[in-house]
């Protein structure tokens, strides 16, 4: 399955960051906040335009924050909490519109190194941590209202997982709850039914990776941390139902932003090493040959 996928090394960012999110609207992609070498957080962004290969700047978030959300509605980039330089969870989020960030209705719970998953117009922020621990209640956003809803946080309560969106449905994948360690947890919520279903377990238990849903239904895990840092990305398969494994990332990183356009996978900074290390690379690979859009 895996002969005629390779990863391709794209452009190093103009810096190196860990904690980050990821959204991407047309050809381009966001990548907003996170930590420095140093430890110090930021309001970087820096903008990686596929068609062209390139970095470039852009604006900087209104504030300082790393493990925020990140999801695109309608083409336009959405952040959302994370935890701001004094280490507590914020409840900012923003909508990049006009080349600035405009402040949005803030979360109704703090929140930070959760997930953010766009699907049918509404954003839907599963697990992470808040202001008193785990979080277990997911947060709605709808942007054409500009309100936030509640609904059932996943069976697994869990933060640092991963999450992606296929055809209507929410999937968290991987993540980490302090003493109990990491995860193998894997689940989909309908929002038509406003239930969650618990599905095959992710191959490598992991936390600290990211995840992202090609277009042709391929949920893919990547990254991750433990002892060490790593260079697994599966693949789960939405039609079969069956997980894969896929070439190891060149670089192993945790603590990445992960976006998937087309049949396309582009992974983004993160900490080459388990603790505070950052990494300015940039890789993808085409999953094409695994099914088309």
């Amino acid at each position: 399955m895996t002969t005629a996928l390779s990863w391709q090394r794209l452009a190093a960012a103009p810096s190196a960051r860990t904690e980050v999110a990821a959204a991407t609207t047309g050809s381009r992609v966001y990548v907003v906040g996170g930590y420095r070498a140093d430890g110090g957080t930021v309001a970087t962004v820096e903008v990686f335009d596929t068609a062209t290969g390139r970095w470039e700047s852009g604006p900087d978030l209104p504030v300082a924050v790393n493990h925020a959300m990140a999801a695109t509605i309608d083409n336009q980039v959405y952040v959302f909490g994370g935890f701001l330089a004094n280490g507590d969870p914020g409840r900012d989020a923003f909508k990049l519109e006009g080349g600035a960030w405009r402040a949005i209705a803030p979360l109704p719970q703090e929140r930070a190194a959760g997930t953010a998953v766009a699907q049918s117009g509404k954003v839907y922020v599963a697990g992470g941590l808040n202001a008193g621990g785990l979080a277990r209640q997911m947060l709605v956003y709808d942007p054409a209202a500009n309100i936030w809803t509640s609904a059932p946080g996943p069976p697994t309560p869990r933060e640092h997982l991963g999450g992606a969106g296929f055809a209507g449905k929410v999937y968290t994948v991987g993540g980490r709850a302090g003493g109990q360690g990491n995860f193998t947890a894997f689940e989909s919520f309908d929002p038509t039914t406003n239930q969650w279903t618990v599905l095959p377990d992710l191959p490598t238990r992991r936390g600290g990776l990211a995840a992202a849903a090609t277009c042709s239904g391929q949920v893919v895990a990547v990254g991750g941390e433990a002892d060490a840092t790593f260079e697994e990305a599966e693949a789960f398969d939405v039609k079969t139902g069956t997980w894969a494994s896929l070439p190891p990332m060149p670089t192993p990183r945790h603590g990445l932003g992960v976006i998937a356009m087309g049949t396309t996978l582009y992974t983004f900074a993160g900490g080459p090493k388990p603790g505070l290390h950052v990494a300015d690379t940039a890789e993808s690979i085409d999953l094409a040959p695994l099914g088309p859009c």
